[in-house]
C-alpha cells in the first residue's frame, strides 16, 4: 500500500431488506456519517469521489430472484467505470458502502483490469443464492454472486463471469456456524477459514498462506472486503444482522496491517456500518480511529 490513497462513496442500501416496514437501511448515510467523525480528514486522501445509487425499493426481481438487481446492476457498471479509472491512476482506492452489493461493481471493475484474488473479511460468508436465502437481499449473496453463483443479470455483468476465481477467494471470519450455511461454502473451491479456525490456525499463518497463493498464482493483486460486522457484537453492534463474539481490534489491526503492507494489496471496501444504529457515533470513533491509526501507520513507513 504505497500510492496515494483515493475515498470512493458507494453508499448503497439496495441489496437489504427494510429493517422494518416503510424504513430503508441506513447505510446509506456510512461515507457522510465518517466524515462526521473525521475518517476522510485522518486519510487525507488524494481525491474523494461519489456515486448516488437509484432509488432504494423493495422490489423482488422475478427473473433472477434478488431484490432490486436491475439497479444493483446498473449501479455495478458505474462503479465499476470509476474504479477502473482510479486504478489506472495509480491510487490505493478505500470504497465506503454501503452494503455488502457494492462488491458486485468493485469485482468487475477488477475483472476488467486483471486477474485478482478476494481476501473477504465478514462475519457470513454471503456464500448464498436465490432459493437458499430468506431475504433475497443481495448484500447476504455477494460472495457468490462474484464468484458465478445466479442468475446472469448479477454475474455476467460485461460477460465477465466470473469476477473472482473460487480458488483465488478466501472467505475468512465467519461465525454463523449453522450447518446448512456452512455447507455451501464448504462444498466450494473457496479458501474457508471461519473464526475458530482462524484463532487456532493464527492470523499470521492465515494471512501468509493467503499472500503465498497470491504470489504462486502470479496474480495482479489482491482486493479486501471488510464487513464491520467481523468484529465483536460488543464494540460493533451498528449492524444489521447481530451475532454473539467476533474479532476484537487487536486482531482486526493484525489483520489489516499484514495485508496491508504487503504491495499486492490493491485496495479495500468497507461495508454494513449502519448510522442510524449508532446515532452518537460511540462505535463509529472507535472503529474510525483503529482503522485509520492503521492505514496511517502503514503509509508513514512506507514514507520512510
Amino acid at each position: 500500500m504505497r500510492n496515494p490513497i483515493c475515498i470512493l462513496e458507494f453508499p448503497s442500501n439496495l441489496g437489504l431488506k427494510e429493517p422494518c416496514a416503510g424504513r430503508e437501511p441506513g447505510v446509506k448515510k456510512l461515507p457522510d456519517f465518517l466524515r462526521k467523525h473525521h475518517f476522510h480528514s485522518s486519510l487525507n486522501p488524494s481525491s474523494i469521489l461519489n456515486l448516488a445509487p437509484p432509488p432504494y425499493s423493495m422490489s423482488l426481481d422475478e427473473i433472477s430472484g434478488v431484490r432490486n438487481a436491475g439497479q444493483i446492476s446498473e449501479y455495478a457498471e458505474e462503479q465499476s467505470l470509476i474504479l477502473e479509472r482510479v486504478l489506472s491512476e495509480n491510487n490505493f482506492p478505500i470504497v465506503i458502502g454501503g452494503d455488502c452489493s457494492i462488491l458486485i461493481g468493485n469485482s468487475l471493475a477488477l475483472k476488467k483490469t486483471g486477474e485478482f484474488a478476494l481476501f473477504f473479511l465478514d462475519g457470513h460468508t454471503d456464500f448464498m443464492w436465490p432459493s437458499l436465502s430468506h431475504t433475497g437481499g443481495a448484500a447476504g449473496m455477494d460472495l457468490a454472486i462474484v464468484t458465478g453463483y445466479g442468475h446472469n443479470k448479477l454475474t455476467d455483468i460485461s460477460g465477465e463471469k466470473p469476477y473472482f476465481k473460487e480458488q483465488n477467494v478466501w472467505c475468512v471470519g465467519n461465525r454463523d456456524y449453522e450447518e446448512w450455511y456452512v455447507k455451501a461454502i464448504a462444498d466450494s473451491g473457496i479458501n474457508y477459514v471461519d473464526l475458530n479456525l482462524l484463532r487456532q490456525k493464527g492470523i499470521g499463518k492465515c494471512i501468509s498462506d493467503f499472500l503465498q497463493m497470491v504470489r504462486d498464482k502470479n496474480l495482479n493483486g489482491f482486493w479486501i472486503h471488510i464487513d464491520v460486522d467481523v468484529l465483536n457484537d460488543h464494540i460493533m453492534p451498528a449492524v444489521d444482522s447481530r451475532q454473539p463474539d467476533g474479532l476484537e481490534y487487536t486482531e482486526f489491526n493484525e489483520m489489516l496491517t499484514l495485508l496491508l503492507s504487503d504491495t499486492k494489496a490493491i485496495g479495500l471496501e468497507i461495508t454494513i456500518l449502519d448510522p442510524d444504529l449508532d446515532p452518537l457515533g460511540i462505535y463509529t470513533k472507535n472503529f474510525v480511529a483503529n482503522f485509520c491509526g492503521t492505514v496511517n501507520s502503514i503509509q508513514n513507513l512506507h514514507e520512510q
